[in-house]
């Protein structure tokens, strides 16, 4: 299946929140990686994804605690 990559914007804005939000994207099926832009106004979250939908990283990351929207990029 073709790799996907989503672009959001968060408000993740430090390696602790990083650190909180890590085990759930590790933890989402379908995620090959994962990084966030925490110099970026916009605290850019970039998903690679095979079977994970943009839905279920949204989820992911609400449940970790964090604001998340897609980028219209």
């Amino acid at each position: 299946m073709e790799n996907k990559t989503f672009k959001f914007k968060t408000n993740i804005n430090c390696g602790g929140c990083v650190s909180g939000v890590t085990p759930f994207l590790n933890g989402l099926d379908g995620v090959t990686k994962w990084d966030v832009d925490t110099d970026n106004k916009d605290k850019v979250l970039t998903v690679v994804a095979d079977t994970a939908t943009e839905k279920e990283v949204i989820d992911s990351v609400q449940k970790a605690g964090f604001k998340i929207e897609p980028t219209q990029v």
